[in-house]
């Protein structure tokens, strides 16, 4: 395979949606072709540079990392090489150069991403809950916004873009959220340090038994926020086309009722790995079908994290 070779490079990010996230993979298909193929190349991108940063293969098994740096650098100049055009010979780097190419994607959302892909090598804790809306910004709100212009937003729709960050930030919330027992394993934890001390948690200590209550606690604060940016990315849906906010609208519900379940499920959430059922994700297509020809409930941004508190 040409690494050029359009085609190809979709078939290969097929593969990969499907490997990486039954979730998205089912929600693509309800984009039309093109938006669909395109909305392929991006999540192969950022899968791959995902599994890199966190020794994973297609989002699965986790492990501590002692080559971050190195990883970092090479997924950093890969990414430069199919950003300039030039041929890398993998196919996720070379899909992200078409779709940045075909879509015109601003480089400065790429550039996010990986940020936060450099503060996990660095492995940077957040001090504040400010500190954790930035992370989720880096590493999934970033990636709403490049999804919302392959979409079809105007890259100067500020007020959409900051509901397509929404949904990213609503996203990370449930995956930290669900993964906190899988992220302590790893040597990595998300929950602010603020919040640690809060609740007289030491340092690493927050998986252990006696600390469940407050460990439940700080769950369901991830939980509730994100379903409020859940909420607010609705709205934002209403601004992109018909199909794609069908696809959009199935994802948030998806997605959303992960963190609804381990908001649910308190001190048991991480006694097996969180998931929405094949049953579970097909009646919520049907569901963002309705929700997608009608109005949503009114959701504004005050009291939400913006992109325009990145720098402080």
């Amino acid at each position: 395979m040409t690494s050029l070779d359009r085609p190809a490079l979709v078939a290969h990010a097929k593969d990969s949606i499907a490997k990486g996230s039954r979730s998205f993979a089912l929600a693509s298909r309800l984009f039309d072709r093109e938006t669909r193929e395109r909305a392929w190349l991006l999540y192969a991108w950022c899968r791959k540079c995902d599994d890199l940063a966190d020794g994973q293969d297609h989002g699965h098994g986790m492990s501590v990392i002692d080559d971050a740096a190195d990883r970092l650098s090479y997924l950093t100049g890969m990414t430069e090489a199919a950003w300039n055009g030039t041929e890398t010979g993998e196919p996720a780097f070379d899909g992200f150069g078409v779709v940045a190419r075909e879509c015109r994607i601003p480089r400065r959302y790429a550039d996010d991403l990986i940020a936060g892909f450099a503060l996990d090598a660095e492995g940077w804790r957040p001090r504040s809950e400010a500190d954790l809306y930035r992370y989720c910004y880096h590493v999934a709100g970033a990636v709403g916004c490049m999804m919302a212009i392959l979409m079809g937003v105007d890259p100067e729709d500020e007020a959409v873009l900051d509901r397509a960050t929404d949904l990213g930030l609503a996203f990370q919330l449930a995956n930290i959220a669900r993964d906190i027992a899988e992220d302590a394993a790893a040597d990595r934890c998300y929950l602010p340090m603020e919040w640690l001390a809060e609740f007289d948690v030491p340092p690493g200590r927050h998986m252990a038994p006696p600390f469940r209550p407050a460990l439940t606690t700080m769950a369901k604060r991830l939980c509730d926020a994100s379903e409020r940016y859940e909420a607010s990315a609705r709205v934002g849906a209403q601004a992109l086309p018909k199909r794609s906010r069908w696809a959009v609208l199935a994802a948030a519900g998806i997605y959303g009722d992960i963190a609804r379940k381990v908001r649910d499920l308190g001190a048991h959430a991480w006694d097996h790995r969180v998931h929405t059922s094949k049953r579970e994700k097909l009646l919520w297509v049907a569901r963002a079908r309705a929700q997608a020809a009608g109005t949503p409930e009114p959701a504004g941004r005050e009291g939400l994290w913006s992109r325009a508190d990145l720098d402080g």
